[in-house]
Order: C-alpha cells, then sequence, then structure tokens
C-alpha cells in the first residue's frame, strides 16, 4: 500500500524558491576583488538563476552536462549553484590552488562544456585551455571593477528570467567535486539532489550550524571545497544572510564582520591561526561572532581554549569531499554546563558526535573485519555510511564502499563512551613505533601550543630497533625561536614519554597540498634519506 502524502522531488531549486518568497529581502553581501562591497538579496539570487537557467538551454545545454566554475566566494558564484543545478547541470566546482597536471585530469574526466571563472584566475585560464577539449564556452564572472559588465553579467542580462526550473528525479545527480588526489588521480564524488537535501536539512540543526533567519554567516571555507560545508544551501533553508569575501584576507573578514554584524563564521583551523594573528596584531575585535565552526584538521586546544574565553561557540566537525562534507558535529550533550571550563574545552577539540544521517564507527587497524568499542582509548580506522556519503566514485568500475554500506575515510580515530569521536591520524600517517601507534596528530597540535611555534608536523622515520620513530618539523613563528630540547621539554608533560619526537627539525616552510593542508607525502620525500641521532631512542 502506498503512503497518502503529497510527494515533492528533493531537489535544491526548491530551497531557492523558499528563500525568495520568505526571506526575499534578506540580504547576500560580497566584497569583490577590487575592494567593492556589492550587495543582492535572495530574491534577486533567485532571479539570476532562472536567467542563467536560459542562457544555459541557450548554450545548448542538457540535463546532465557539467558547468565548471574556478572561483573564490561571491554572490555571482552562488547564482551558478542554483542556475546550473536549477537547469539540470551538474555544477563542477574546481579548486584552483591545484596542480596543472590535476586541473587537466579533473576537468577532462568530467567532460566539462562551460568554464565560469574569475578573473584573478585568468593565467590559469590561459595556461590550461589547450588541455581541456570538452569546454566549450568560457565566461568570466568579474570585469575589471565592479561598475563594468562581465561576461557573466551579459549573459545574463540577455535573459527575462521567464524560466522554470528543469524537473526530474530527486536523485539525479546535482553537483560534482573531485578529492585532491594525494595518494593517485584525484576522484570525482557526484552529489544527488536528494543526498543535498538530507544533508542540508540535518546541518541546519543547532546540533549543526545551528542556523536561522537572524543568523548572518561568513563562510571562509571556500565554495570550491567540499559543497562550501553546505552553507549556501544550509543559508537558504533557514534565510540566513550570507557574506562573502572574494579574497582571502583576514583585514576583510574583521572588517565585513563588523561592518555587516557577522554571527557565524566558518574556516579550517588555518584560517583561523591566521584571523587570531591578525587580531593580535592590530588589536582590532571580532566581537559579535559567537559561533566558529572548524573543520578539515585538529583544532589545536590552545586556539580552542581561547575562542571560549572569548565568549565563542566553537563547534569542531569533521568530514570530507565524501560525506558533503559533514560527518559529525561537535554538539553539546546533556550535562554539558556541569562540566569543569577545561573538560568542556577537551570536548570541544575533538570531532564530535554522529548527526542522524551519518554513522562512524572505527575498525581494528590491523584486521577491517573487528569493530572496536567505544572505550576512548582503542585507536582504529574510521569508517561511516549515511545518506550523503558516496557509494562510488565517478565512472568507477566498483563500489568504494564494503557490503554494508560502510566507507573508510583514510582517518584514524578513537571513540568514547559517550559517542564522542577524536581523530589522532590518518591511516597513511600514524607513526608506528616498536608495534605500537603514535598519533602525529596530536603530537603536532601539543608542539603548536608552544608560543614560538607557528606551525608543526610529525611524520615516522626508518629506526633499527623500533621501526621507526617520530621526526617533529617545526616552523616558528617569526622573530621566534625555540631550542630542540626546550620544546621537548615543553612537550614532556603533554603527550605520552614514548611519543615524543627523537629529532627535532626547524625548517622555514612545511609542504601543503592543494587543499591548505599539510603534505605528509611531500615531508617524507623531503627527509626520505633522513637519519636519527646515535643517541636516539
Amino acid at each position: 500500500m502506498a503512503g497518502m502524502m503529497q510527494h515533492w522531488e528533493l531537489r535544491v531549486s526548491g530551497l531557492i524558491d523558499f528563500a525568495a518568497r520568505e526571506h526575499g529581502a534578506q540580504e547576500i553581501v560580497s566584497r569583490v576583488a577590487d575592494g567593492t562591497v556589492v550587495r543582492t538579496n535572495w530574491a534577486g539570487v533567485r532571479n539570476d538563476a532562472l536567467r542563467m537557467v536560459q542562457a544555459l538551454r541557450r548554450l545548448g545545454l542538457a540535463p546532465g552536462d557539467r558547468v565548471a566554475t574556478l572561483a573564490m566566494n561571491h554572490a555571482r558564484h552562488l547564482v551558478s549553484w542554483y542556475g546550473a543545478t536549477g537547469a539540470g547541470c551538474v555544477l563542477h566546482t574546481i579548486n584552483p590552488r591545484l596542480f596543472d597536471d590535476q586541473l587537466e585530469f579533473i576537468v577532462n574526466h568530467a567532460e566539462d562544456r562551460v568554464m565560469l571563472y574569475d578573473r584573478a584566475f585568468q593565467p590559469i585560464i590561459d595556461r590550461m585551455k589547450p588541455h581541456w577539449p570538452t569546454i566549450e564556452h568560457y565566461i568570466c564572472f568579474d570585469a575589471e571593477t565592479a561598475a563594468q559588465e562581465s561576461a557573466f553579467d551579459q549573459c545574463l542580462g540577455a535573459e527575462d528570467g521567464d524560466a522554470t526550473w528543469t524537473s526530474g528525479d530527486e536523485r539525479d545527480p546535482c553537483m560534482l567535486c573531485y578529492t585532491s588526489g594525494t595518494t593517485g588521480d584525484p576522484k570525482g564524488v557526484l552529489y544527488e539532489h536528494r543526498s543535498t537535501m538530507l544533508h542540508t536539512l540535518a546541518v541546519v540543526a543547532p546540533s549543526a550550524l545551528n542556523l536561522e533567519a537572524r543568523s548572518v554567516m561568513l563562510p571562509v571555507v571556500p565554495m570550491f571545497h567540499a559543497n562550501s560545508w553546505g552553507i549556501p544551501f544550509a543559508c537558504a533553508a533557514t534565510g540566513a544572510k550570507l557574506v562573502f569575501s572574494q579574497v582571502n584576507d583576514p583585514a576583510w573578514w574583521v572588517g565585513l564582520s563588523n561592518a555587516e554584524n557577522v554571527t557565524h563564521f566558518a574556516g579550517v583551523p588555518t584560517i583561523w591561526f591566521g584571523l587570531l594573528k591578525y587580531l593580535d596584531e592590530t588589536g582590532e575585535k571580532m566581537s559579535g561572532v559567537r559561533h566558529g565552526f572548524t573543520g578539515g584538521a585538529a583544532m589545536p586546544r590552545s586556539i580552542v581554549e581561547r575562542l571560549m574565553r572569548e565568549g565563542m561557540r566553537v563547534v569542531h566537525a569533521w568530514g570530507m569531499t565524501e560525506t558533503s562534507p559533514f560527518g559529525t558535529s561537535n554538539y553539546e550533550k546533556p550535562g554539558w554546563d556541569d562540566l569543569s571550563f577545561d573538560e568542556q574545552v577537551s570536548l570541544r577539540t575533538m570531532q564530535g558526535y554522529g548527526i542522524y544521517g551519518s554513522e562512524v564507527r572505527i575498525v581494528d587497524l590491523d584486521d577491517p573485519a573487528t569493530v572496536l568499542p567505544r572505550d576512548g582509548t582503542s585507536a582504529g580506522a574510521l569508517q561511516v555510511r549515511g545518506h550523503w556519503t558516496v557509494n562510488r566514485y565517478l565512472k568507477a568500475d566498483a563500489d568504494a564502499t564494503d557490503a554494508d554500506g560502510w566507507f573508510a575515510t583514510g582517518d584514524v580515530a578513537v571513540m568514547h563512551p559517550d559517542g564522542a569521536m577524536q581523530l589522532t591520524d590518518r591511516t597513511k600517517d600514524v607513526i608506528k613505533s616498536g608495534g605500537e601507534w603514535i598519533s602525529s596528530v596530536e603530537l603536532e597540535n601539543a608542539a603548536v601550543g608552544h608560543p614560538a611555534v607557528a606551525e608543526a608536523a610529525a611524520i615516522g622515520v626508518p629506526h633499527p630497533r623500533w621501526d621507526e620513530r617520530p621526526l617533529l618539523v617545526v616552523v616558528c613563528e617569526t622573530g621566534q625561536a625555540v631550542a630542540a630540547e626546550e620544546l621537548r621539554a615543553f612537550l614532556a608533560d603533554k603527550v605520552a614519554k614514548w611519543w615524543l619526537p627523537d629529532a627535532i627539525e626547524f625548517v622555514d616552510e612545511i609542504p601543503h597540498t592543494g587543499t591548505g593542508k599539510i603534505s605528509k607525502k611531500d615531508l617524507r620525500k623531503q627527509f626520505a634519506d633522513y637519519r636519527l641521532p646515535d643517541a636516539a631512542t
């Protein structure tokens, strides 16, 4: 027997319809490349998206065709999210920080037909055009100044917006994002309308992004990275105000935050490092922000503690491109208010709890068939499954999950009795010494707690007795220095004694991936011939 309720396909066009109908006057603010602040609203975004639907159809695009973007955060980019998907096409957001061989691979693998891009990336476009044979149309989002008409504006200006969204099944694809390809070619994650809508409905909750119509969100997380954590969709679903900065500059973030009364700020830990450094150097404040979101890497305890002392609710989430991206969120459970401040900080440094629609577990690193307990001590390989978790990569021959739907994330974690998940490493980065595991992440975060340390990375290097031992690579803060033995002494009461690094090397720079994470692969290459001192443990 069929149910007796109305049936509406879950498609992302319904989000912008809602936002325009119920919150049409709510502002979308962009500070664009020339420093100008440009304002529109949800009703304006919907109208422009409908004109984009007409423009794409005029160019001959059909449902399922891929439309690529090479752009930072701004309202025109937001329009493309709803315009491309509203035309039934698949929006492919591209990370401009990728290497040329990766850019060549993903565009050709996706078979993109249209490329929308920021003028700042014109050199990439000019360089890569000969290598992108599938792209038929190049459209620049912005002109030299905001007062000029861009190619994107010209395309939309030729249309009247009298159009309808492409209808279809909620399982149709809507967006495409590639992994960073740190171990081989990047892999395409093809999101569905249904999975995106379910993700959106989950992450607006107080247990995740905590959004409502009065919220003002400044997402520094790029729109090309992991769906921008789903924030552009979540803000439409609640009618929240969006504030964009096209240029990643702490001065811009602070200025926009204070001018636009930002309440929610989202960025990876490196963004928070840069922001706090700017505030310390200038003496400026960003007092209106009450909700701070981070993910992508573990946030050092020292940073979490500082933000909490300044009255901010810090939410540490975990996810990945393959999980749309939210997998867990660090919300408060019953009894939170009875905890001491230090206990609250400890919980905030973890990556949180499962949210409905996303289930996590850990399995033995050497025997994936063995599920490990939530005992707060056992470290295992993290697996996830759920409504918005990848099942198979684009054009892959086999599923990326096991028979029960579990996806191996590549992370190592500990699950605590209350369900809190704490990342301790990547499976390929964990250091195995004498048969026991050492968390490079915990070692790094402890090192960053030293006032003279700007960044730290730990890798395993060969050892004749213990198989491998930790090497800590450190970048000092500008104008500061710390001796290796002094840093070892600082770490002595923060990690287990046998975790202490056998050697500490100071460098000017640590290599990073195209998404801004520390590249352990490149670091291991850099220190491939490293030999521990004779006095090593």
